[in-house]
């Protein structure tokens, strides 16, 4: 195999795991903007005003306002173990708790309910 063709290679394969970091990072914001009309009253007027890593590599952090809040500005930091398995969820109000966590991943995250309430798809 010549140079050429050995960098070639090297090259294909440093952009498929770049494709695949960005696919698991985008799987991991849908995850977290679905948790959002979870652990807020229905009907809350959601507005994402940023999403960007959190404070480690393997948190998502969303800044985002409730209208039924009067607009204040709230946050929510979800925490993810291999892939886009969501391990915890950090709200202004404080940890969401295993049991509540462990309810909203087996009924509803994947639920086309809460597809449709997901905050970017409005």
């Amino acid at each position: 195999m010549t140079a050429a063709r050995r960098v070639g290679s090297a090259f294909a394969a440093l952009l498929a795991l770049a494709a695949c970091e960005s696919s698991v990072d985008r799987q991991r914001a849908t995850i977290c903007r679905r948790v959002l009309p979870a652990v807020n009253p229905s009907e809350a007027g959601i507005r994402i005003l940023r999403l960007a890593q959190g404070g480690t590599s393997d948190t998502i952090r969303i800044d985002y306002t409730v209208a039924a809040r009067a607009g204040r500005q709230s946050w929510a930091i979800c925490r993810f173990g291999p892939g886009a398995e969501l391990t915890a969820v950090t709200t202004e109000s404080g940890a969401v708790s295993g049991a509540s966590l462990y309810l909203m991943k087996r009924y509803y995250l994947d639920s086309p309910e809460a597809a449709a309430a997901e905050p970017a798809s409005r």
